[in-house]
């Protein structure tokens, strides 16, 4: 089963101050720990959605857009938001399973990837990592939502095309705090676990 990652980083950070996806964690640019937690968890491909003003940046300082499994594609307007952005990349992902994942969620860990991508597997449907009652990312998605997604309103959000399709729905339990941990602020990189 191929499946490939969708990872928006095409925001402006403007509530953490901008440059938040090259932050240092660990003496690595955040968006490193993402990319790598879905190519050691199992995604064939990871499809990073960037701003073209961003993009050159991001391409020369994060080490994990130099492998060939990771793919580059702009969002022409990120000012759209976020779900502007999911749309830019689904359009691009062709895999049996479509895995999405926000750029600033660097504390996910590979073993919850690669649970989400073997519930999937067994079970093709709108698959979700919940950690103590409260469901996070990566989220599972079978193509067949692909047309949905890309005809939505940007606008929009992931949460209400999956919201159209409970019967979908299935959750995985796991003890990885970070599936609920996005970094919006410099605080954030101080929660917790850090």
């Amino acid at each position: 089963m191929r499946a490939v990652a969708v990872v928006t980083a095409a925001g402006s950070a403007e509530r953490f101050g901008g440059r938040k996806l090259l932050t240092p964690i660990d003496g690595e640019p955040l968006l490193d720990h993402t990319i790598r937690a879905l190519l050691e968890g199992g995604a064939a491909e990871v499809i990073v959605v960037v701003g073209r003003d961003a993009r050159a940046e991001l391409e020369r300082d994060v080490n994990a857009m130099l492998d060939p499994r990771v793919r580059p594609v702009e969002n022409p307007d990120p000012s759209r938001g976020m779900f502007s952005s999911i749309q830019e990349g689904i359009a691009q992902a062709q895999g049996d399973a479509i895995l999405v994942m926000p750029g600033d969620m660097p504390f996910v860990s590979a073993d919850t990837v690669r649970l989400v991508i073997e519930t999937f597997e067994r079970r093709p449907a709108i698959v979700s990592p919940r950690y103590r009652g409260k469901r996070g990312h990566p989220i599972a998605m079978p193509p067949s939502l692909r047309d949905e997604i890309r005809a939505a309103d940007p606008r929009t959000t992931l949460h209400d095309v999956i919201h159209r399709h409970t019967e979908m729905r299935v959750d995985v339990e796991v003890e990885d705090q970070g599936i609920v941990r996005d970094v919006d602020t410099a605080a954030d990189l101080r929660a917790p676990g850090r």
